[in-house]
């Protein structure tokens, strides 16, 4: 089983497909998030190089990343992103989902001389951040998030409705979206 694991993980790292995401810089740095990758270590890296600094510190900030996972390495790729977003503020961000055709060949054990090819179709997401202005039009788009730090008063009165037994204002957005469509109506999307 482990041979097969093996196997699977260098098709997984072979596969150099074209980005979904017109208009990419040359220089854009591309990260491939896999299911066991570790993500303090992929934000580590993309983190410094979008901030500037290498490991030998003479490295020039890059305007762009895009951070890229299959099958199971979907939600770690999204885990990414939403952290970075955190860290590097001002980040415009396109995301793609598709669906790719991976090819694994399956080797036999020693005394068997046959491989075995199986297609896949697999789901994938691509998602661009960058510091720079993309455009709003483009479908999957989402301009920067602005994040505020409560004041202490703020966070005191918050304090205070939550021991009163009023749900907080996440909850009150989710009941106010499902109970009265009229305040949230849903979105729907031109394909």
């Amino acid at each position: 089983v482990d041979h097969y694991i093996k196997e699977y993980i260098k098709l997984l790292l072979s596969i150099r497909a074209p980005f979904p995401i017109p208009g990419l810089a040359a220089d854009v740095l591309h990260m491939r998030v896999k299911e066991g990758s570790k993500i303090r270590n992929l934000l580590r890296f993309a983190a410094a190089r979008m901030q500037g600094e290498g490991q030998d510190g003479s490295a020039a900030a890059v305007r762009q990343v895009v951070f890229t996972g299959l099958g199971r390495g979907i939600t770690k790729t999204i885990t990414c992103v939403e952290i970075l977003k955190r860290k590097v503020a001002g980040l415009h961000q396109v995301s793609k989902l598709c669906y790719m055709t991976v090819n694994e060949v399956w080797e036999s054990a020693p005394q068997e001389a046959a491989t075995t090819t199986v297609e896949r179709t697999v789901p994938a997401i691509c998602i661009l951040l960058s510091k720079d202005p993309l455009d709003p039009q483009e479908l999957g788009y989402q301009p920067p998030q602005t994040f505020s730090v409560p004041t202490e008063e703020e966070e005191r009165r918050g304090d205070l409705r939550r021991t009163a037994g009023r749900p907080n204002s996440l909850h009150t957005a989710k009941r106010l979206s499902l109970d009265d469509w009229t305040r949230c109506p849903p979105k729907t999307y031109k394909v």
